[in-house]
């Protein structure tokens, strides 16, 4: 990912201190890459290119095995979460009853795509592809919490309705 596309590091010295010990943990561990990002993910939420970058240094490996890794595995996520996660259902039920839509209103609403976080921290999106309500199809969840039976309409009022507690 070019500088430009990258969101902005913000790591806090706190952080960079917890990793550097978990990097010297697993330093001279056979196969102490994993744990060592699965460890660095807890810490900052994922694993941005800096946070990589480190990692490759203070392992001794190449960055391109690094990123290697994180992009192999799925529980690895290379761009930040915001702090209320939206999840839409793109499962067979659900998706034959327009959850493609929903999606996208989200989308247009937040002005992001899918994996990407606002801005301002407060939004990200992802899509998977079964959340096992499939009777209440289409489904999505905010933090957790699920909405069924949506429309493109009843999700963005949703996403509206967390906007307005953050007034």
């Amino acid at each position: 990912m070019d500088n430009e596309n990258r969101p902005v590091f913000r790591g806090t010295p706190k952080q960079e201190r917890e990793l550097k010990k978990v990097i010297e943990k697993h330093k001279n561990q056979p196969g102490g890459l994993m744990p060592t990002l699965q460890e660095a993910q807890g810490i900052y939420g994922y694993l941005p290119y800096e946070v990589q970058k480190m990692i490759a240094e203070g392992l001794g490996v190449p960055l391109s095995e690094v990123y290697g890794v994180a992009t192999f595995y799925s529980q690895f996520s290379l761009t930040p979460k915001g702090e209320h996660r939206i999840s839409v259902c793109l499962g067979t039920a659900c998706y034959v009853k327009g959850a493609d839509k929903i999606l996208a209103a989200i989308e247009e609403r937040l002005g992001i795509k899918t994996g990407e976080c606002t801005p301002d921290g407060l939004f990200s999106i992802e899509s998977c592809r079964c959340l096992g309500a499939c009777g209440l199809a289409p489904v999505m969840t905010v933090d957790g919490e699920v909405y069924g039976k949506c429309t493109p309409e009843s999700a963005v009022k949703v996403i509206e309705s967390y906007l307005s507690k953050e007034v």
